[in-house]
């Protein structure tokens, strides 16, 4: 892609903000040193409208841009489940998660299992999730982050992976999450606007001109098994997004477990000012999930019709036969449709996608060094530790899984469908986990042994069913979940012989009680998702 000097101006302008930005809200503020609640909770003072930008930048990563542009180059629109169906999921969490969650106080998620469980099964989790972050979650998104910069730009993957790396580090290292969650306000402001303008010329570019209007009907003409949202088991991809079960099974496991039990996903929530003001900020990024299919998913399918037209290829000479899109290269289609932007539109569709790939590295190196620092280093390690050790220990380990994470990028190369590939095998662990928290939330009966024992058999019965000729592994996850509950309920039955456990949680006394805002909000955002269905089933 040839940058002109107003590309190179604007992207240099996004890189100064997010650094100045960043360092500024990083300084220790006169007579006060940070301590570990300013460090890896923000001070505890997030507003609502950053908690809401910050979870939609810490979400949308290279994984949507890259993976699920090219996944809808692929299979078309109904990938877009995972972003809409998040919407419902993350109204879900507001009311009945979060209110337990910040009732009480927690840094990380693994701080409830030992709350809820035992400090045993807490380490076996947070040793699972930092290895997850690391060697799955950042690696991926270094990787995904870096081919886009070697498919634009023509720079080698190890540069890329140590520039983006680099980039992330300079402010989160040392601000922690009140840097960025601040910088987070800033970057979803680029990657939407980044995302809408290579949108508005993809369907501008399809269109030959006639506007955006013209450019959607016509890829409604020209792949219109493009736009189905249940797919049927005649279609190919039918393995990944089996049909209607994607409505009624695994889907649920993948986006609760995301959007519930993730913590560099609820560690922002934990950081508001209440859990009122939290709640909100969930509306907000359930608000923007509606529209990220728009500016991920719809660009993926615009390049599968440009590809496929001979006279659309025609007009668009040289330029348009560079790192083309195709079958199993799908990955390849949002950054070939940043070669074909115009100049200086080229720098804004730049900075989006940087900040997109920057903002969950930054998220991720946070909630490793959360996860470390406070339930293995303050609990095995150093129990008396000072704050100020417990901010240069959440440093250091953030320093060395950034790291391990450049070091393993690299060795992802080949992949097609990246999004797909994150899901599936995020998927052999996440329902074992999630049947652990549904149950040790909602049913007061769950004991810690039978917790223990779910976690572990829930990785072979995740893969048995693997074995099993055509299950879709979405349907795996559904069955895995289901399945490890069954085993966590008989277990706690046996021990307990049908007594509460000690530690179960009282849900009484209007916990669950939501403000009017958030109530409306959450009607909108059912009432929007159920039209969109019905207009692409």
């Amino acid at each position: 892609m040839n940058f002109s000097t107003l590309d190179f101006i604007i992207f240099a302008a996004y890189c100064a903000v997010i650094l100045g930005v960043g360092l500024f809200v990083s300084r220790d503020k006169k007579g006060h040193e940070k301590n570990a609640e300013d460090y890896f909770l923000a001070g505890k003072s997030l507003p609502w409208w950053a908690i809401g930008a910050s979870l939609i930048a810490a979400n949308i990563s290279a994984e949507q841009f890259i993976g699920m542009s090219g996944s809808g180059f692929a299979l078309g629109l109904a990938i877009a489940s995972y972003e809409w169906m998040a919407a419902i999921t993350l109204i879900i969490v507001g009311k009945y998660f979060l209110p337990i969650f910040i009732e009480k106080g927690l840094y990380t998620i693994p701080e409830f299992v030992e709350k809820r469980f035992s400090t045993n099964l807490k380490t076996i989790l947070a040793v699972f999730w930092i290895a997850l972050y690391v060697f799955v979650n950042l690696s991926s998104v270094l990787y995904l982050g870096s081919l886009a910069l070697e498919t634009i730009m023509g720079i080698p993957m190890m540069y890329g992976v140590i520039g983006l790396g680099l980039f992330a580090a300079a402010y989160s290292l040392y601000g922690g999450l009140s840097a960025v969650a601040w910088t987070d306000v800033i970057q979803v402001v680029f990657l939407v606007l980044g995302g809408l303008v290579t949108t508005y010329l993809a369907l501008d570019v399809v269109s030959d001109g006639q506007g955006v209007i013209a450019g959607f009907n016509h890829l409604l003409a020209a792949a219109p098994d493009s736009f189905h949202m249940i797919l049927d088991e005649s279609n190919p991809e039918f393995k990944n997004l089996p049909g209607i079960w994607v409505l009624v099974g695994g889907m649920w496991v993948a986006n609760i477990y995301y959007w519930g039990f993730n913590q560099y996903i609820i560690q922002r929530t934990l950081a508001a000012k209440s859990l009122e003001e939290s709640q909100k900020g969930i509306a907000l990024a359930a608000g923007l999930k509606l529209i990220i299919p728009f500016i991920v998913v719809i660009p993926g399918i615009a390049a599968y019709v440009m590809v496929n037209d001979p006279e659309i290829m025609a007009r668009l000479g040289e330029a348009g036969q560079l790192n083309l899109p195709g079958a199993g290269a799908s990955d390849k289609a949002y950054p070939w449709l940043l070669q074909l932007l115009p100049v200086g539109l080229k720098g804004v569709a730049f900075a989006a996608l940087t900040a997109a790939v920057v903002s969950s590295l930054a998220s991720m190196l946070n909630s490793t060094s959360t996860i470390f620092t406070m339930d293995i280093y303050k609990q095995y390690i150093n129990k008396n530790a000072s704050e100020k050790q417990l901010v240069s220990t959440g440093r250091l380990t953030a320093g060395a899984a950034l790291v391990i994470a450049c070091i393993m990028a690299p060795l992802l190369g080949g992949i097609d469908q990246a999004f797909q590939f994150i899901q599936e095998y995020t998927g052999i662990v996440s329902p074992g986990i999630l049947a652990v928290f549904i149950l040790g939330l909602f049913w007061k009966k769950t004991t810690n042994k039978a917790a223990i024992w779910g976690a572990i058999l829930s990785v072979p019965i995740a893969i048995a069913f693997k074995f099993v000729p055509g299950i879709p592994f979405m349907n795996q996850m559904g069955l895995t979940a289901l399945g490890t509950m069954v085993v966590i309920a008989i277990i706690s039955q046996m021990e307990n012989k049908g007594a509460d456990d000690d530690k179960g949680i009282d849900l009484s006394g209007g916990l669950f009680k939501t403000s009017p805002t958030f109530n409306i909000a959450a009607f909108a955002i059912c009432i929007i998702t159920a039209v969109l269905y019905a207009m692409f089933w």
